[in-house]
């Protein structure tokens, strides 16, 4: 139950991204429902499903639909000029990357993972509604470029696991666990860090 309100909170943020990106694609509401819809859910629903615990949280609860489809909603309308849409999408995107890295790894320790696999789990869990609003949209996913993306989740997902292992326990962790992925997130986007490509043949 403690997780339940950074996981809402992910949802919404998520959803209102998957919405923005709907309304750059010219979407119907039908269309950006569905994208707040499949990228608020989608990391949830493939962290439920990976570690057991099914159905998933999304579909046992009713408010983890209804938060999503009030993203879009409230996305569609009231969103910013269109200039602004890539920006705010960034923006909410790394928010949504930093609270789902958290509880993803935070609900894989629950169930009894080993440090690694835990962290791992949380690194899915925050790129997995991402990918799939990517996909849909017809957008190359973010993790799959040469952005830094899935490094800060997962340097947020380590600094959970890491404090669970030593059996440290304060509220403060997660916080800046959280807040560790969304610095370097934007960090990276401001000064366009990218991971290393190949080089030309």
């Amino acid at each position: 139950m403690a997780l339940h309100v950074p996981d809402l909170v992910g949802i919404f943020v998520f959803g209102i991204t998957g919405a923005l990106v709907g309304v750059r694609k010219r979407l119907d509401v039908f269309g950006i429902l569905v994208l707040a819809l499949v990228t608020g859910l989608g990391g949830g629903f493939i962290r439920d499903v990976l570690i057991g615990d099914t159905p998933p949280a999304a579909l046992q609860d009713w408010r983890y639909l209804v938060v999503p489809v009030i993203a879009g909603l409230i996305t569609f309308f009231l969103h910013p000029g269109i200039g602004r849409v890539e920006r705010l999408v960034n923006i909410f995107d790394a928010a949504g990357l930093a609270l789902f890295c958290v509880t993803g790894a935070q609900k894989a320790i629950e169930h009894g993972l080993s440090p690694l696999s835990a962290a791992l789990l949380g690194t899915i869990s925050g790129i997995g509604g991402g990918v799939i609003r990517d996909v849909l949209s017809g957008r190359v996913p973010v993790v799959l470029r040469s952005e830094i993306y899935a490094t800060p989740a997962f340097l947020g997902a380590g600094i959970v696991v890491v404090a669970a292992a030593l059996e440290y326990d304060a509220t403060w962790v997660p916080i800046v666990a959280a807040v560790t992925c969304f610095g370097i997130r934007l960090l990276a986007i401001r000064r366009g860090w990218n991971a290393p490509l190949p080089r030309n043949p």
